[in-house]
């Protein structure tokens, strides 16, 4: 039995880092959050990139510009208007991403820009899905006063408003292209143009808001679809009749639909102020009835801590659990809790 833990152990890292070492791709297929999409079609687009499904939203994220290359989430009126959860603001660096292609907490450090939120928070629904949205893999480096003023005021709220008032679902989709400098020593790229895409089915209409990424943007009328394709090179396949397409060299064949898997939550965090023997035996028993396939554990200064929970799962399940440190930054509007430990799971 021994042994046979031991072996355990060595496999489950060892097939993460297979998954994390799998070709990355001009295509993606979400094939566990397809759902989120309109008629289940996902965009195309040159841009290589990894497909993340979280519970509420999805992201095609870039693994060199270290930000998405877009989001999208289905809103509706009922989904808006239930009780809203407590915003977490619990940054952390996305588990799923090998360390060469995350953002990390220390590259927004003093950069002078907001860990802006593609996803909003202001859009879940839940706990576990606010929490997710604080992944840095959801985040673009933006201009603060742009960030906390004209996106979320004329932006951000006004799409949600709309979601209210819709007859049935919408989809959002966000995102930003352009370069203009990166921050932090992983480069992330400070984009120079922020859009949401915004689709209403039962119209059969979208629209798209185009903003400046910086402190002066000022608010322009939304462009058409097809603009806002000509811009980004992307073909987000909605059915829509236009024109205007993407550049050529920016579409790709989409690949075959495939057998739809049901819509599952993938990554969430679970937050340590101190130990606590409730929720570790929580996440132990979940392992142990085969509910989650990996964890990672990242803490900024309580080393102990963190080693304490490690140790304490491998005792007890077949996972293998290696404590990451890392370094988180404060800014304005939040502070870190630098004792806190983070424990990134990974459901089946």
């Amino acid at each position: 039995m021994t042994a046979l833990r031991k072996l355990l152990a060595l496999l489950t890292p060892l097939a993460l880092l297979a998954t994390l070492l799998s070709p990355l791709q001009a295509f993606a297929l979400f094939e566990e959050c397809k759902d989120l999409f309109p008629n289940q079609q996902v965009p195309t687009s040159s841009q290589v990139g990894r497909d993340l499904c979280f519970d509420s939203f999805a992201i095609y994220y870039s693994p060199q510009d270290k930000k998405p290359i877009y989001t999208v989430e289905k809103l509706n009126r009922a989904q808006l208007l239930a009780p809203h959860p407590r915003r977490s603001n619990q940054f952390y660096e996305e588990a799923r991403l090998p360390f060469a292609e995350r953002a990390q907490l220390s590259d927004y450090r003093s950069s002078g820009y907001d860990r802006g939120h593609n996803a909003p928070a202001g859009d879940m629904s839940n706990e576990r899905a606010m929490a997710q949205s604080f992944s840095l893999a959801n985040m673009m480096p933006q201009a603060r006063q742009n960030n906390q003023g004209i996106w979320a005021k004329n932006v951000e709220e006004p799409t949600r408003l709309y979601a209210k008032r819709a007859a049935g679902d919408i989809y959002v989709f966000t995102g930003s292209t352009g370069k203009q400098g990166s921050i932090g020593r992983g480069r992330v790229t400070i984009p120079s143009h922020l859009y949401k895409l915004v689709y209403d089915p039962q119209k059969n209409s979208a629209w798209a808001y185009w903003i400046e990424n910086n402190n002066e943007a000022m608010m322009s009328p939304p462009i058409s679809y097809a603009e806002l394709m000509e811009k980004t090179g992307i073909d987000f396949q909605l059915p829509i009749k236009t024109d205007a397409q993407p550049s050529k060299q920016s579409v790709l064949t989409p690949l075959p639909a495939k057998l739809q898997k049901p819509l599952v939550g993938g990554w969430y965090p679970i937050f340590f102020d101190e130990y606590s023997p409730e929720k570790v035996n929580a996440l132990i028993a979940r392992i142990q009835e085969s509910k989650v396939s990996s964890v990672q554990i990242q803490y900024d200064l309580n080393s102990e801590l963190a080693k304490r929970i490690a140790a304490q799962i491998e005792s007890q399940t077949a996972l293998f659990v290696s404590p990451i440190q890392s370094s988180p930054p404060d800014s304005a509007s939040v502070t870190y809790e630098r004792n806190r430990v983070t424990a990134i799971v990974r459901s089946k």
